[in-house]
């Protein structure tokens, strides 16, 4: 598919796929080789949002929108200080962007972050062959151009779920955050005032979560993936914090034994506690109920929910590959669920200040229709203090 957006000094790439396919097109960012899972996403806008989003780490994102750059990125919009993902793929990359707000091109943001950028590709097809197949291992080389050679390549590199991203993604020092880096005067609500502080579990946190976190009134402090459950009770005890907010991250949650432990004992606990994607698999896991891996993942900002609890159908931001099982029902009442599949959107744990969702209520790019569920968790941290 020829690219016929404006740019120049584009480069060579080639593309070489698990099931064979290799394909050449025309890198736009950092120069090299990379390997990754790659995935797509059906969001028509925000996609300096998508890139940095931490729970890309170790994927390359395909953009079902074909034309990707035009409004430039700034810094206001990250959703992280570092990209993680592996590349970006899209059909015609605009070199030349137009917004007020833009600082640079994506394509001299990819390469300060040293993230390839791939265009001329067909990802309509691209999509409906990863729609048919499933998410797939692939590696990109502007230096490498012999299917032969790539697939070696790929065929010696370790798979996605045998890598622990969040190790990379999380903080490595806790850090307090008080402030939105938007202007509170454009969201629905006012600046607050700090009533309650909780911990938030950086398994690769978004800054837009934290940013609603704070709007309802919540002092957020963020701690690494390394806490210790004995000292997060402590400070409950003390009444230093109200609750515990587990963040969305990367990878297979199935390879997170010690975090899951740690979280088994927050759970004995009845400290009350929100999880988000990650967190939301986490907690699962942590009660005893592996997560499968779904075909070709969820991600976009077009997904119908049902809220099980109102009847209301929300439509929700979404980026994971994996689930939780339907026979999580015996100790979780489910409060949401994907109208796409039918999937586990949401539980509520028997007898517990505990609930979760699989989706994105912090939107950022996306629709904001489930965000009152921060306003749910801030009730419940206040009903504990």
């Amino acid at each position: 598919m020829p690219d016929t957006s404006p740019h120049h000094d584009l480069k060579p790439i080639s593309l070489y796929f698990e099931n064979g396919v290799f394909l050449q097109a025309k890198s736009f960012g950092a120069e090299g080789s990379a390997v990754g899972e790659v995935v797509f996403n059906t969001s028509l806008s925000g996609y300096e949002e998508i890139i940095t989003d931490p729970s890309y780490a170790g994927q390359f994102i395909t953009f079902s929108m074909p034309e990707i750059g035009i409004v430039g990125v700034n810094p206001q919009d990250e959703e992280s200080t570092k990209t993680f993902c592996k590349g970006v793929i899209v059909a015609n990359y605009n070199e030349f962007y137009s917004n007020f707000r833009a600082t640079q091109s994506l394509g001299d943001f990819l390469k300060a972050q040293n993230i390839i950028g791939i265009c001329g590709v067909d990802t309509r097809a691209l999509i409906k062959m990863l729609t048919k197949q499933g998410s797939m291992m692939m590696i990109a080389s502007t230096h490498i151009h012999d299917a032969q050679s790539l697939a070696t390549q790929l065929a010696s590199a370790p798979h996605i779920q045998d890598i622990n991203y969040i190790k990379q993604v999380s903080t490595p020092t806790p850090y307090t955050h008080q402030d939105s880096v938007f202007s509170f005067e454009n969201l629905s609500y006012a600046k607050p005032q700090w009533h309650k502080k909780i911990l938030a579990i950086d398994f690769g946190i978004k800054r837009n979560i934290l940013n609603e976190l704070n709007a309802v009134g919540l002092e957020v402090e963020v701690i690494p993936y390394t806490f210790s459950a004995d000292e997060v009770l402590e400070r409950f005890e003390r009444k230093e914090i109200g609750g515990v907010f587990l963040s969305n991250g990367p990878g297979d949650p199935l390879v997170l034994k010690d975090e899951v432990a740690q979280i088994q004992k927050l759970i004995n606990a009845n400290i009350p506690i929100f999880g988000i994607c990650l967190g939301h698999q986490l907690l699962a896991i942590a009660h005893g109920f592996e997560t499968f891996k779904l075909k070709f993942g969820h991600h976009g900002g077009n997904h119908p929910v049902k809220n099980l609890i109102t009847q209301e159908v929300e439509i929700t931001a979404q980026n994971h590959n994996y689930s939780v099982p339907d026979s999580i029902e015996s100790i979780a009442q489910v409060t949401h669920r994907n109208l796409f599949d039918g999937t586990i959107e949401g539980l509520k744990y028997h007898n517990k200040p505990i609930f979760s969702v699989q989706h994105h209520p912090e939107a950022s790019p996306g629709p904001k229709e489930a965000r009152k569920l921060f306003a749910e968790f801030a009730n419940i941290v206040h009903e504990s203090l």
